[in-house]
């Protein structure tokens, strides 16, 4: 009989592979906490928290033993017409610990969809009171999804080549750094004279898949405080950022000038299900309250606020909140420093960065993105035992939040080995 690697290839197509060059896929048969099982039984430490969403762990009993629960009751129904107490806890859950100034929260299916949402805010936020602005910025090399919208405001044309002739209509902006703020907030000026700007989406702090480029927090404030001046709305895609990441619950509140709207998937729900949020400000969703039904934000997805969801979304929210978990954020953060310490000083390496529980690094040496190099590093660390995934030149660990200080060990040794090889 044929095993599952080969029986994959007879009809399931993957994402962010070319077949012809990649045919064979690992079969993994189980998943418990930061481990994950091939089917020969090989085991590999989850370095990147599978995209950043088992955050407490593969499998998490807690979590399971919730959504068990739900399932005997309810497990799915229609969200238009409807309401159920999943849903309902899980709002006032997250209020409690969203940026104060969100007050409304619109469910989705996975980060792209929680993205597209914000977007069609902004654009019939200004429509619905009679303005025509039809323009959106974002930065440079920022990354929001794969569905149209979220492609569009999206800026690495690896993933956007073949469709960006029917994109909406995008501007893009550096990333702020202590030398280039105050060329973008003149450029910014000047161009927001035309007034014809609905709204800037943004990774706050990290861009995740430009390889966890860290940006600096005081100049986007000014940016966002110029932007604010204008009626612009600004989008907060903590998709990747969300729950716990940087150190504290959101991005966001690193910054002293909230977002109007916050997109939030991946850790959400604890990588179990899934799910999107879009939340934000009352304003705005009193811009879409009228007794014209068209002013209704009409967009859904069949597995809208799905019970089980939720259900997953309000226990992982528990965990996030224990001391405990609190406790292993901020012990891997202080490993990375220590790592960071030994490593970034090594001649291979010609950057380092750190926030909460990310930390990146580049090789110095020129490298694809998905090219045959990025491949060799991918294995090498497959091969000791440990799951990451390299962004062509940069190697970056995010973990999932109850791993070991030695299984963390585990990974920067085979990074160190990793920067031998090449």
């Amino acid at each position: 009989m044929q095993n599952l690697t080969e029986r994959d290839k007879k009809h399931v197509w993957h994402p962010l592979t070319q077949h012809k060059t990649h045919p064979n896929m690992l079969a993994l048969s189980k998943a418990e906490g930061v481990m994950l099982f091939d089917e020969k039984g090989n085991e590999y430490i989850d370095g990147i928290a599978s995209w950043y969403t088992c955050m407490y762990g593969h499998c998490n009993p807690y979590i399971l033993k919730k959504v068990s629960a739900q399932m005997q009751q309810l497990d799915q129904v229609v969200f238009s017409g409807f309401t159920h107490e999943p849903a309902v806890k899980l709002s006032e859950e997250l209020i409690k610990v969203l940026p104060k100034n969100q007050e409304k929260l619109f469910f989705s299916d996975n980060g792209s969809t929680a993205t597209e949402v914000g977007i069609k805010m902004a654009l019939q936020y200004h429509f619905n009171k009679g303005e025509k602005r039809n323009v959106l910025l974002a930065f440079e090399e920022g990354f929001h999804g794969d569905t149209f919208g979220a492609m569009s405001v999206s800026g690495l044309s690896v993933y956007n080549g073949p469709f960006e002739e029917h994109f909406i209509q995008v501007e893009r902006i550096p990333v702020p750094t202590k030398d280039n703020i105050g060329d973008i907030l003149a450029q910014l000026n000047c161009r927001l004279e035309k007034e014809n700007v609905a709204g800037f989406i943004y990774e706050p702090l990290v861009q995740g898949a430009a390889a966890m480029k860290i940006h600096d927090g005081k100049g986007l404030n000014q940016i966002l405080e110029l932007l604010k001046k204008h009626d612009v709305l600004t989008i907060a895609d903590e998709v990747m950022t969300g729950f716990g990441k940087t150190g504290r619950f959101f991005a966001s509140d690193h910054l002293d000038l909230k977002p109007d709207i916050i997109c939030l998937s991946k850790a959400l729900t604890a990588g179990l299900v899934p799910m999107g949020l879009t939340t934000c400000t009352e304003e705005i969703y009193q811009a879409f309250y009228s007794d014209e039904t068209a002013k209704g934000l009409f967009h859904g997805h069949t597995y809208t606020a799905n019970p089980l969801a939720c259900t997953a979304a309000l226990a992982a929210l528990e965990l996030l909140q224990t001391k405990e978990i609190q406790e292993n954020i901020t012990n891997i953060a202080n490993w990375h420093q220590q790592f960071d310490e030994e490593i970034r000083n090594y001649p291979k390496v010609a950057n380092t960065r750190q926030l909460g529980v990310i930390y990146a690094l580049d090789l110095d040496i020129k490298m694809e993105r998905y090219g045959n190099l990025r491949d060799k590093l991918f294995h090498h660390f497959m091969d000791q035992g440990v799951f990451l995934r390299p962004l062509g030149n940069t190697i970056y660990i995010l973990p999932p939040y109850v791993i070991s200080k030695r299984q963390m060990e585990k990974i920067y040794e085979a990074i160190k080995s990793a920067i031998e090889l090449v």
